[in-house]
């Protein structure tokens, strides 16, 4: 016997089914009897007239299916009819033709003012800053681990002068970014020069913000770094910079672009400049040029005796402020001066007065760029996306809905608030304990650094690098710069809150939402902040943001463990 085979055949003859048995020969006749008549028998004999009409009605369709191609023109025939009679001049009513999107709107302090009393006689919050970190990190953690070099660098092939500019940690970018070029092409590096802004108005030069000889020092062994080009060499350029050969690097340009298009004539001038030269290296780079990313940014650059000074006694004194908490204490950095808030194109609650302060002041700095011919500026669609930067009053709606309370030391890193005593008002009720390095130090010791933006951003970098908790309020290189350094000083987790804003922005809309609801909504998010504190460069990543593993060794708590018990 042979299996029945259900593929196809192969070229080999397998046995067929067995023939079905005749019918019978009425069977059959009937059956060509009634094929004669189409798929439907004859009608039957005391039918009535429709009835008889609609059969051979059904029967010519069924028998000329070609007419079904003319029903779609019946359709649309019969449609376009019955539309000329109809009138187009009922108009929807004008509450949903103009009804706001969700999130769109600024309503923050209604909400404010609805979950208030809910807020403040809420008792069940623990001890937020406490118990907020939770996550580790695969049973390990991370350490520093940036080698040292011991070997001598061999003769130089020039020397490059570049130009930061931008705010403190945009130049900190073009610093570290220079050091991993210069020694990529085995290069002399100029002291970076400071490029004058005028959004910042800042004249301060790299040794007022910086430690140079420190810096000098750290590097020696890696790459040569000197404060000025000599003097026989300037002779060529009749003394001025600006006869020195200037590179136009593109923008993330791949570090072999420096060897390939940099380097030749670097040895046929014997001194090149690059201006401007902030975000002009790729984040993607081989493992030496990181490594020395790695040693400029977390080791090389040490702030200025006078500024790390300063902002070791504030953080001193932030620390004695929250002894109630084991001094532990919160910092935010919060964008909402007046630059900010223009550049933004949000609206918030100010009216007439804050369209007009702001129109001024875009400007002021942005002269002509948003009123350029055609540009539409949509600012409910800027909320919506996240964009607009959080109030003082939603950063202390936020943060009471995490679980921080009234006795919580608050360390404010902002500049000049717009409009301060109005918007800053909720943000200390909610949280008396606040604090900003003019309220921590006197005016005699603040007085040196009050007309410098990017010496008073460092004091507050360095009062923010030690909280318990850091808060982001607002994207820039400030807190992507200080969530990489916290994350090289606490083993790889960055214990920093980054709120979803789109979310925020559709929960600050909500007029119905309760405190209850709202609570676990911001708890939720603060978790979520919680397990994204330990994250990995990818090759997209700014290392200054995502040290790990470029900068950090990943260790096994187990292996840890049997080292100590070793020895």
């Amino acid at each position: 016997m042979h299996a029945y085979s259900r593929l196809p055949s192969s070229g080999r003859s397998t046995p067929s089914p067995p023939p079905s048995p005749l019918r019978s020969p009425r069977y059959r006749h009937s059956r060509s009897k009634a094929a004669s008549f189409g798929r439907f028998p004859p009608p039957q004999p005391g039918r009535t007239l429709p009835q008889r009409f609609a059969w051979l009605f059904i029967s010519l369709l069924l028998r000329r299916q070609g007419v079904f191609l003319f029903f779609p023109l019946v359709y649309i025939s019969v449609m376009l009819l019955y539309m000329g009679t109809v009138k187009f001049d009922v108009v929807p009513p004008i509450s949903l033709l103009h009804r706001p999107a969700p999130g769109s709107l600024y309503r923050s302090p209604q909400l404010y003012q609805k979950l208030k009393p809910e807020m403040d006689a809420d008792n069940s919050s623990a001890d937020a800053i406490s118990t907020i970190w939770k996550h580790s990190y695969k049973g390990g953690e991370w350490k520093a681990c940036i080698g040292d070099s011991t070997g001598g660098l061999p003769e130089s092939n020039g020397y490059i002068y570049v130009e930061a500019n931008g705010g403190l940690n945009q130049q900190r970018t073009s610093i570290c970014n220079a050091v991993a070029v210069a020694g990529y092409l085995n290069a002399t590096l100029v002291i970076p020069n400071f490029h004058f802004h005028s959004i910042w108005r800042d004249p301060s030069k790299f040794s007022d913000i910086y430690d140079e000889d420190y810096f000098i020092d750290t590097l020696q062994n890696d790459v040569r770094i000197v404060d000025k080009i000599p003097g026989y060499i300037m002779e060529r350029f009749d003394s001025n910079m600006s006869n020195v050969y200037n590179f136009r690097v593109k923008a993330w340009s791949p570090i072999r672009y420096y060897g390939d298009v940099i380097l030749p004539k670097l040895l046929e001038e014997k001194v090149i400049r690059i201006s401007p030269f902030a975000n002009r290296l790729s984040f993607d780079a081989p493992p030496g040029v990181q490594r020395l990313r790695c040693l400029a940014n977390y080791k090389a650059l040490r702030f200025s005796s006078p500024i790390l000074s300063l902002g070791e006694t504030l953080v001193a004194r932030m620390k004695e402020h929250s002894a109630k908490n084991g001094g532990k204490y919160v910092s935010v950095h919060l964008r909402f001066e007046e630059d900010m808030v223009a550049f933004s194109c949000c609206v918030f609650d100010g009216g007439e007065q804050e369209r007009i302060d702001m129109i001024a002041a875009r400007e002021k700095g942005w002269r002509g760029k948003f009123t350029k011919p055609g540009r539409v500026i949509q600012p409910g669609s800027i909320r919506i996306n996240g964009k607009c930067p959080l109030t003082p009053l939603e950063v202390g709606l936020m943060l009471r809905g995490m679980g921080f309370d009234k006795s919580t030391s608050i360390y404010l890193a902002s500049g000049q608030i717009y409009n301060a005593e109005k918007t800053m008002a909720p943000l200390l009720e909610m949280f008396p304990q606040l604090k900003t390095k003019e309220m921590l130090a006197s005016e005699e010791e603040i007085a040196p650094f009050k007309n410098f933006s990017s010496r008073m951003a460092a004091i507050d970098y360095t009062v923010c690098l030690h909280s318990e908790v850091f808060v982001t309020t607002q994207g820039g290189n400030f807190p992507h710069f200080l969530m990489g350094h916290r994350r090289y000083f606490y083993g790889g987790h960055s214990k920093t809150i980054r709120p979803d804003k789109r979310k925020l922005a559709l929960i600050f809309d909500n007029p119905n939402v309760g405190w209850k609801n709202f609570k676990r909504q911001m708890l939720s998010m603060r978790s979520h902040s919680d397990s994204k504190g330990y994250e990995l460069k990818r090759p997209s990543d700014s290392i200054y943001t995502f040290p790990c593993p470029d900068c950090m060794c990943h260790t096994n708590k187990t292996e840890d463990s049997r080292s100590s018990s070793a020895t």
